[in-house]
Formats: structure tokens, sequence, C-alpha cells
């Protein structure tokens, strides 16, 4: 279905007006969205992607409509994956709390920059040459194997990003506020914020590499995988937040993502079998080969991913891992506090911690295992207490 320019331009202009609101009413001002907030404008804004949605099938019918929900389906799953490494990053540079939010935005907005060049691209290289259809699926086959392997996670070690970005863009050693530069010993240099910035922006690019040929295998209709991609990306700062202490609990999404990549893959090459042109694959003709029709590939798509989610929220290991993460993190962001941060906000750091202290001592010996470098998490924690100790010693002398 040819879609009008009219609808094209309205389009364009209500995802830049949800982002320009985003930043002008939450962002600008640097503070830490509480999970009401996040779990309200989470909701409105997969409201908004489904009432799209339910628009597209009404307008365009059963067949884009479909079309449209199995790949926002495809590509949220593939949004909440990569939180996991936005994730890394921060925590690798250890972005202020009140201010990663205004790093998520840049990513969202240089990922859906990077992801609309890229699905241009590629729908002139679709229509130009058939045989692009097997480069997707082996691209995607690649990723899926690579979902694979353990700890595809790792937080452990800085990614090729990160690494070039500390290492080639020296910067100071500390934060002003959210600004890019600032001037130290009588220099301006940049800042950690920067870095972080573009270290995410560069993430974006090699996640469009696996992102854009994942919902050309549902679609090749351009405005269904350019509103798919978008809508997917919308709200992904607040879900950030909502989700924050389960991420690491879905401990089987890389398996989930796997089968919906190599499943698509495998749809690509049976699509680019079925058109194929290449003369030294059956002789250039068209091969007869079952074609798996999006209809079938939304249901694969929802059925992977609620046994995944379900898997990994109700497995011990899961609950483990959670827990280890949690208390690790919370102690960094406890250290991490100004010496006037309010009494409150501490509390609030501190029992959160102490909670998730109290599940790892609950743990059976074999998940305890699951601690690496354990004395580097023990000290953390004891860091962390003796700070808290030193709090409360100065909010009773006032």
């Amino acid at each position: 279905m040819q879609v009008p320019t009219i609808v094209w331009i309205f389009t364009i202009i209500g995802i830049v007006g949800l982002l320009a609101f985003d930043f002008f009413f939450h962002v600008r001002k640097a503070h830490t969205p509480t999970l009401r907030e996040s779990a309200i404008w989470s909701s409105i804004y997969v409201g908004l992607a489904l009432l799209f949605g339910v628009g597209v099938l009404v307008f365009g019918g059963v067949d884009m409509g479909t079309e449209y929900f199995a790949g926002y389906v495809t590509e949220k799953a593939l949004s909440v994956d990569n939180l996991f490494v936005f994730l890394i990053i921060m925590a690798s540079f250890r972005v202020p709390r009140a201010d990663q939010q205004k790093v998520l935005l840049f990513g969202i907005v240089f990922s859906l920059i990077a992801r609309t060049a890229f699905i241009f691209l590629g729908a002139a290289l679709i229509n130009s040459f058939s045989w692009v259809f097997y480069i997707f699926g082996l691209i995607l086959l690649l990723t899926a194997g690579n979902l694979l392997r353990p700890n595809a996670h790792d937080d452990d070690s800085d990614g090729l990003i990160v690494r070039l970005a500390k290492k080639f863009l020296p910067a100071s050693s500390h934060y002003d506020g959210d600004k890019l530069f600032t001037v130290e010993n009588g220099k301006r240099v940049l800042t950690p914020m920067l870095l972080v910035m573009l270290a995410i922006g560069g993430t974006d690019i090699l996640f469009a590499l696996d992102s854009i040929p994942a919902i050309f295998g549902l679609t090749q209709n351009v405005f269904v995988v350019f509103t798919a991609t978008a809508f997917s990306l919308m709200g992904l700062r607040q879900l950030f937040f909502l989700i924050d202490g389960l991420l690491d609990r879905l401990i089987y999404l890389s398996y989930g993502l796997a089968a919906v990549l190599g499943f698509i893959g495998v749809k690509l090459v049976l699509h680019a079998l079925h058109e194929n042109n290449l003369p030294f694959i059956n002789d250039g003709e068209h091969v007869t080969v079952l074609e798996i029709s999006t209809g079938t590939s939304l249901l694969v798509i929802l059925g992977v991913l609620t046994v995944t989610v379900l898997a990994s929220i109700f497995s011990p290991k899961g609950k483990a891992k959670n827990a280890v993460s949690g208390a690790k993190r919370h102690a960094v962001d406890y250290l991490d506090l100004n010496y006037e941060t309010d009494i409150v906000e501490r509390e609030r750091i501190f029992a959160k911690m102490v909670s998730e202290e109290e599940q790892l001592r609950a743990l059976p010996e074999k998940y305890k295992r699951l601690i690496r470098h354990e004395t580097e998490v023990r000290d953390l924690l004891h860091r962390a207490h003796a700070e808290h100790d030193k709090a409360l010693q100065r909010e009773e002398q006032r």
C-alpha cells in the first residue's frame, strides 16, 4: 500500500513533537524519575503505539496492521535488550542518576536518526537487489548465534566503543552537571557526559545493523518499518527507570531474542530463495519453498518472548543475579552521593542496598557463586555502610 505524503508529514511531525515534549517537560531539568512517573509515561507511550497500530489496521488493512504489530513487538524486545548495554556504559562512566535520563534521550534520538538512515538504505538495496535478503538473513543468524554466547551482556569489561572513547577523547575526571564541556586548570576540556553520549551513539549504530534487517524480515513497507521502529523507541527512557531493577532478572532474554532473530533470519532466507535470481542457485530461477506468513511470525514472536520473560521472572537464578547486581549498584549509587545530599534520599538508597544484602545472605551456596569479584562487592558494601554511619552522625549534629 502506498502511503500518502501528507500521512508521512503528519507522522514525522507527531514523532518529533513527542521527542520535544519529552525533553522540555521531563528531561531538561535533571531529576531521577519516580517509579510512578515512569510507569504512567511508559503506559502512555505503549498506548500511543498500540493506538497507532489500530489506525494502521483500520486504514491500511489487516496485512499492513499485522506487519506493524509484528515489527513493533520485535523492535521493542530488541530495544529492551539494548538497555542492558546502555546500563553497562553508564555504569562504566558512572553517570549520576539524575542525569541518566538525558543520556538515554540522546541515545533514543541518535538511534532513531541512525535507524532511519539504515531503513531508507535497506529499502533502496531491496528494491534494486533481491539477493540482499540473503545478506540480511545471514546477519540475523550470526546475531542470533552471538546472543547464545555465555555472558552476552558482560558488565565486567568495557565494549569497543567505550574503550575507544576513553582512549582517544581524554576528558575531565568529574561531571559538571549535564555540561558537555568544562574548564579545568584554565583549559576548556570535555566532560565524561560528552564521552558517554558518544559511546552510546556509536553503540546505537551497531544496534541498527541487526535491528533493521530483523524488521525488514517481517515487512518491506517502509512506512511500517519506520513507524514500528520509531514507536518502539518512544518511551524507552521511562521504561529504563521502570524496569531498571529487573533488567538483570531477565536472564533468558538473550535466548528468546536469539530464537526470534534466528526465526526471522530463516524467514528472510526462504523469502530470498523464493525471489531468487542468483545464477549459481537453481540456475537463477525462483526456488519453491514454504513462505512464513506475517500472522504466523507475530504469533511465534509473541509466544517466544512470553515464555522467555515468564521463565526469567520465576527463575531462582534470575532472582539471585538481580540481588547481586542490585546490591552492587545501590552501593555505588550511595557512594556517589554528594556531601549535602538529603538524608531522606540517602535512607532510600541505603534501605534498598540493605534489603538486597539480606537476600544475598539468604542465597543457597550454588547461587552465591554468581557473585563475581566478591571481594570488590563486599568492599563496596562495607564502604557504603561506613559512609552511611558518617551521614547519620552529621545529621545528629545539625
